[in-house]
């Protein structure tokens, strides 16, 4: 064989070898390729884009707040937490009712200049969270200071808390708005997978508060903070936000806004230690230093707990006692807002910077996203609370949007995309 022929030949060996690698690669299913990164939600769909990913949205759930005689002129405000006892109960948080606005008219502004226009009709119109019309727990330390509206005209202060069955028709009406005079900012709502009794667990920022309810709402029995009175010590938070618990119903509350640190408490409500510290930099990377702690989940196996450190777009890992472990970053732009442990042991976070619902292993690991911003049903808009029942839909709450959404998951779905059931021990 002379140089030109083994040239030849080692050319067409490679391309073969080649051939045949790309030919296997292809022959590899989806949910084998990456642990499922690769490749459409639906193995085999042809079109689409996975606006959704691997869900589709439930329309008209839940049911227009008009739904309730006198309330036909009214709709959901900014919509703070959402929680799946069952696919038949699901508690909604949201700062009160705001009036049911249609999008206006797009108009020129020649003005201003000769291709500009209001309201830009690619976009969300309205901001359930700030501007003229607007919940009074939006801003002052207090709850309302510094709110400019109107009650009754540009906000409602009523169904704070509400509940939804699986048609997205509202129940337990009376019963949960009793409570609508003890909120301020209603922040997140839980359910501890570990009480048999099933508890309602509400966090309020503005008046410094986590409150335990039976679960049927009629009585609360227990209240962690001062209510109404922001401090740094035992006995006190400063904008709390979110909160998780170990199997002995050890609990951690995100302390939050202001105070920057976790707090753990032992099963009855006795105070055991904090940490955290404010970060004195931005993009901070100091560990045990926070901007923002929001989300927290506890691993009930190596007891690990995961807290969001919102503006500084990472999540850091802690040992139970407040021990660093670990961080890894979420991206940027990044401010990841929630935080999920799925019983499949995954870690997923949904992002206001890129509207994406992120999944991560417990690692860090980035795993899968999806997501897109905006106002059509599925799109996303500032989620801020996550839940998934035991049939697998997952419930979204959207401060900006003012809103709920519930997602199915779509027939012959890659299962490895799907948010994993949640843990539930003893209920």
């Amino acid at each position: 064989m002379n140089a030109r022929t083994a040239a030849v030949a080692g050319i067409a060996a490679a391309a073969g070898l080649a051939a045949g690698y790309f030919l296997s690669q292809s022959e590899v299913p989806v949910e084998s390729q990456a642990a499922g990164v690769l490749g459409p939600a639906v193995p085999g769909q042809k079109g689409g884009q996975d606006q959704t990913g691997p869900y589709e949205v439930v329309e008209n759930w839940p049911k227009p707040l008009s739904q309730l005689s006198g309330h036909e002129q009214w709709t959901w405000g900014a919509v703070q937490g959402i929680f799946a006892e069952s696919p038949n109960r699901v508690f909604i948080l949201m700062r009160g009712e705001l009036p049911a606005l249609a999008r206006p008219v797009e108009a020129p502004y020649p003005g201003i200049g000769p291709s500009i226009s209001f309201p830009v009709s690619q976009t969300p119109f309205r901001n359930a969270s700030v501007g003229p019309v607007s919940s009074p727990g939006n801003s002052g330390s207090d709850g309302w200071n510094g709110w400019k509206g109107t009650m009754g005209v540009d906000a409602r202060w009523e169904h704070c808390l509400i509940v939804v069955d699986a048609q997205g028709n509202i129940i337990e009406q009376d019963v949960w708005t009793q409570w609508d005079d003890l909120f301020r900012r209603p922040h997140s709502v839980f359910i501890n997978p570990y009480d048999a009794e099933k508890h309602v667990w509400v966090v309020d920022d503005r008046q410094h508060a986590v409150y335990k309810f039976t679960n049927d709402g009629k009585q609360l029995v227990q209240t962690l903070g001062v209510k109404g009175e922001p401090g740094t010590d035992g006995a006190h938070f400063n904008r709390p936000t979110f909160l998780n618990w170990l199997p002995d119903s050890t609990l951690f509350v995100a302390d939050g806004y202001a105070n920057t640190r976790v707090v753990k408490f032992d099963a009855t409500g006795k105070y055991l230690t904090a940490w955290g510290e404010k970060s004195t930099t931005e993009n901070d990377t100091t560990p045990g230093t926070f901007n923002a702690v929001h989300g927290v989940v506890v691993d009930p196996e190596t007891r690990r707990v995961y807290v969001t450190d919102r503006e500084n777009a990472r999540i850091q890992v802690f040992d139970e006692n407040g021990t660093y472990l670990d961080q890894f970053s979420t991206g940027g732009p990044s401010t990841p807002q929630v935080l999920y442990l799925s019983a499949d042991k995954h870690l997923w976070t949904v992002d206001n910077d890129t509207s994406k619902v992120v999944k991560f292993d417990l690692n860090g690991r980035y795993q899968y996203s999806w997501g897109s911003r905006g106002e059509w049903p599925g799109a996303l808009w500032n989620v801020h609370g996550i839940s998934v029942d035991q049939e697998g839909n997952l419930y979204l709450a959207e401060v900006n949007a003012g809103r709920a959404q519930k997602f199915r998951p779509r027939a012959g779905v890659n299962p490895a995309l799907l948010v994993g059931t949640p843990i539930r021990a003893a209920w």
